[in-house]
């Protein structure tokens, strides 16, 4: 075949073939693994590898009117996972050891899959109409064709592994999921960091300056999991990342709002609220006991779990104005896990050193603290509610953030805003420390997220309200 006709081909072949997709009836989708391919001879190609979902627009039936456009919008969403699924599959070819397409890409997908059909189904059975059927199996998606010897490929990366002193593949993909990051350049020297942290806004006459604080340990127990019942309800491994729990006891993918109001509870004052944040590790050649688990190791969060030496929960006011009571079982996310891959609009990250924090909070990189200095983690959630919603479909839409003046948009209520701040000793100088993140997160700094629902029984909320509104600082 001459050179012409071998470059036509390779054109060809780099068309994405995507089957059903419209409406989410993805009965099959090919995805393109060419995206690396050159003209230039002798450059290496990747055949094209198929993705096949089953389809769930297909399974479903009659959608009453009331129920259409959260119906629509989760099966574009299926859509979208497949094609967020497909360039991953594209773009990590060579990576991990051989079990890596099926720990960090079709998993993931499945768990995604299982918690859209999830809502799908809710939506149409709270309009009255009967639950569909048969959708539980729909979740799955295979590899068919060529696409099945990527299941194996890492383990050539793995074999190669320190040649040259790269310890990297020849297309310069990690060998291994526990070298996913972080790199160099996510780390700064805190006392580098200029001393500029801006004035907080003017409170007015009417403003809440009180503070309420619920202790509710460190997580000193090891309570972990790498569930997510706010994003992933129902989905074991839904987080694929360990999180750190404080607050109502047993808190996994399977906890309801019932399950929680019954629930023994960390929090010195009876809050049965779950606070739940990725743990922070010290990947400085410790193993943890996750090392082989789907959520830990074998989705790339290795190294020592490090339990915070402080964690401070505490809900303020509002410059601009009194508060209201959050209602019980409103579910907040703050930051964004994938922020490295989604622009970093929903970010909400800030890192620190204690004794430097009148520094700029830093998003995107992990502070170098000298010694004597703690590292400080913290998470200022949403102050701001609709004022009728628990929770949204993108569980965002329901709370907002108030302006640089403390108000809160259109329609939305002031509500007290939790505070939560995370400080970790011993790491003077470190280098090694890695949030834990999604395999294709790489441990990112930026990533860095919280997660709350709030359990408080209404007379202690009553009284947090009234402590903020009234100025006085409790608990």
């Amino acid at each position: 075949m001459n050179l012409g006709h071998r470059r036509n081909r390779k054109r060809r072949n780099a068309i994405v073939l995507a089957a059903g997709l419209a409406a989410g009836g993805v009965g099959l989708a090919l995805v393109n693994l060419q995206a690396n391919a050159t003209d230039a001879p002798g450059a290496t190609t990747r055949a094209a590898a198929p993705l096949s979902c089953p389809s769930v627009a297909d399974r479903l039936p009659d959608v009453p009117a009331q129920a259409r456009a959260e119906v629509d919008r989760n099966l574009r969403l299926l859509e979208k996972q497949i094609t967020e699924a497909g360039d991953r599959l594209a773009t990590t070819r060579g990576q991990g050891g051989p079990d890596f397409v099926r720990n960090a890409i079709l998993g993931p997908l499945k768990d995604k899959r299982t918690a859209t059909v999830e809502r799908i189904a809710l939506a149409i059975s709270r309009t009255g109409a009967p639950r569909p059927q048969g959708l539980d199996g729909l979740a799955t998606c295979t590899l068919t064709g060529a696409g099945q010897g990527q299941q194996g490929q890492g383990q050539q990366g793995q074999e190669g592994q320190g040649q040259g002193g790269q310890g990297q593949n020849e297309q310069g993909a990690s060998p291994s999921p526990a070298d996913n990051g972080p790199v160099p350049e996510d780390f700064v020297d805190i006392t580098k960091v200029a001393p500029n942290v801006p004035a907080p806004p003017r409170a007015s006459r009417n403003a809440s300056k009180g503070a309420f604080k619920t202790r509710c340990g460190v997580n000193a127990e090891g309570r972990h999991n790498s569930d997510n019942v706010i994003v992933a309800p129902g989905v074991g491994n839904g987080a694929h990342h360990t999180h750190d729990y404080v607050g109502a006891i047993g808190v996994d993918a399977f906890t309801t709002d019932d399950t929680l109001a019954a629930a023994d509870t960390t929090c010195s004052n009876g809050d049965r609220s779950t606070y739940y944040w990725p743990v922070l590790r010290d990947r400085d050649g410790v193993e943890e006991a996750d090392a082989g688990n789907l959520g830990g190791g074998a989705e790339g969060n290795v190294g020592k779990i490090l339990t915070p030496a402080s964690a401070s929960l505490t809900f303020v006011g509002s410059p601009a104005g009194k508060v209201v009571a959050m209602p019980r079982f409103l579910r907040i996310i703050t930051g964004d896990a994938k922020a490295n891959a989604n622009g970093g609009a929903n970010a909400n990250a800030a890192w620190s050193c204690t004794g430097f924090e009148n520094r700029v909070q830093l998003k995107d990189k992990y502070p170098i603290c000298p010694a004597g200095s703690r590292l400080v983690r913290t998470e200022r959630f949403q102050n701001c509610w609709d004022g009728r919603n628990t929770d949204s479909a993108n569980h965002r839409s329901h709370v907002a953030f108030a302006d640089a003046r403390g108000r809160c948009p259109a329609g939305f209520k002031a509500v007290p805003q939790l505070v939560q701040r995370l400080t970790y000793s011993g790491l003077a100088g470190s280098t090694s420390i890695a949030v834990d993140s999604f395999p294709e997160s790489l441990h990112k700094p930026i990533t860095d997220h919280g997660d709350f629902i709030n359990a408080m029984p209404d007379r202690l909320m009553k009284k947090a309200v009234q402590c903020i509104n009234s100025g006085r600082r409790c608990g």
